[in-house]
């Protein structure tokens, strides 16, 4: 008999707490970066500019919650002491250039977007909007390592007043990125720009992540749900992993579900275990299908031979099934070299293991290459592209 939806559960008091646009009150585990965010921002109360700072640190660190903690502790001194505070918060995600980036702030400045100008046109335009603004002005970039190497944005926000683009206002930028080598590469003039303060969001380890957990599960879960081990557990798992919170709260939540769904009165390590398995799974089949072309072909070419029972492969046997395939759909082939590239590259993505054999002078050194992920799942997400759904037929008869 099909469940009916109820408002009733014997898990959660309230499991928006564990949503990832939850905001906590505290945050004592960042105390350390919390003081130097403090440090950087604190010229604004004293009517100067305050310091660009660049944030960097591993996804589920705390970077962009410590941010905005400071900041709207900083807009609430503003408004009690009449400063003319602006904070412009921005995600760079979906851009890769800093044209992309200006014409984007110009848009959540102004409203419209300029369209058809030319970079110095659109920076110009972005000027005329932050005149306008005037006072103190704090740009907020979240993921700003989508630009790659081309920093521009980096150079020309923080000096637009030295270099006479703005008067009698200051603009600070905070920089936060996921990738640790982003601040290596920028160029030199960005770097002495922009990072006037670097601040480095460390992973958590397991003794931080079990306060975070322990303090979310006071207000997401009904009392006494909890069995002693869950919290450790999960606080273990992503302390070993990645060491984000993000991550050990979204196994918090997924265990809740699972027995609350299972009418189960008690969250226990079984859950946990559970949950870790579900949210591995769709990580890898989000990752199956973000590949592009040529890694999906490769891979279809490992779970032809892994369904007929022909892996660990080499090289040469995958690049023969990868042929066929390419043949059959009528898709461009490239080298074995770059397919075995390609081999590579998912096997660090975790889809496909690569395994390195050295067989002496006669056998030489050489990969043998199986399907790392699960089969069929592996072959349910490669159905749903349009390209290989009938070569996944084919192959799975």
């Amino acid at each position: 008999m099909p469940r009916s939806f109820t408002d009733q559960t014997d898990i959660f008091a309230d499991e928006t707490v564990l949503y990832d646009s939850w905001t906590p009150e505290e945050l004592p585990e960042r105390e350390t970066e919390l003081d130097d965010l403090h440090d950087a921002l604190a010229p604004v109360a004293r009517g100067a500019s305050p310091h660009n700072t660049f944030v960097y640190g591993k996804t589920g660190q705390g970077k962009t919650v410590g941010v905005t903690y400071k900041l709207e502790d900083l807009r609430a001194f503003a408004e009690d002491n009449d400063i003319d505070l602006s904070i412009v918060r921005y995600s760079c995600a979906k851009d890769n250039t800093s044209y992309q980036v200006a014409s984007n702030l110009v848009a959540e400045l102004s409203g419209e977007k300029p369209r058809g100008y030319d970079k110095k046109t659109v920076f110009d335009l972005l000027y005329e909007n932050l005149q306008a603004l005037g006072g103190t002005v704090i740009i907020v970039l979240d993921e700003i390592d989508s630009i790659g190497t081309d920093d521009d944005i980096l150079y020309e926000l923080p000096r637009a007043r030295a270099n006479g683009h703005l008067e009698d206002m200051w603009v600070s930028v905070i920089g936060i990125s996921n990738d640790f080598e982003f601040r290596d590469n920028l160029s030199p003039k960005v770097k002495d720009t922009l990072c006037d303060e670097e601040i480095h969001f460390a992973p958590y380890d397991a003794s931080e992540l079990r306060s975070i957990l322990t303090r979310r599960v006071e207000k997401a879960f009904k009392n006494d749900v909890l069995s002693e081990d869950v919290i450790p557990l999960c606080a273990a798992m992503a302390a070993q992993d990645k060491g984000s919170a993000r991550q050990a709260i979204r196994y918090l939540y997924k265990s809740g579900e699972l027995a609350s769904n299972g009418g189960d009165e008690i969250v226990t390590e079984e859950h946990v275990r559970e949950a870790e398995a579900v949210i591995e799974r769709k990580s890898i089949e989000r990752g199956i299908r973000d590949l592009t072309t040529q890694d999906h072909l490769a891979l279809t070419a490992i779970v032809s031979l892994e369904v007929d029972g022909e892996t660990p492969a080499r090289t040469k046997q995958v690049y023969a099934r990868y042929t066929d395939i390419t043949t059959h759909i009528g898709a461009e082939s490239i080298a074995m070299r770059r397919v075995r590239d390609h081999l590579q590259d998912l096997n660090l993505a975790g889809v496909v293991n690569a395994m390195e054999r050295n067989e002496g002078i006669q056998g030489g050194q050489h990969y043998l290459f199986e399907l790392g992920a699960d089969l069929s799942m592996t072959i349910d997400v490669l159905q749903e592209n349009e390209r290989l759904g009938n070569v996944m037929d084919r192959i799975t008869a």
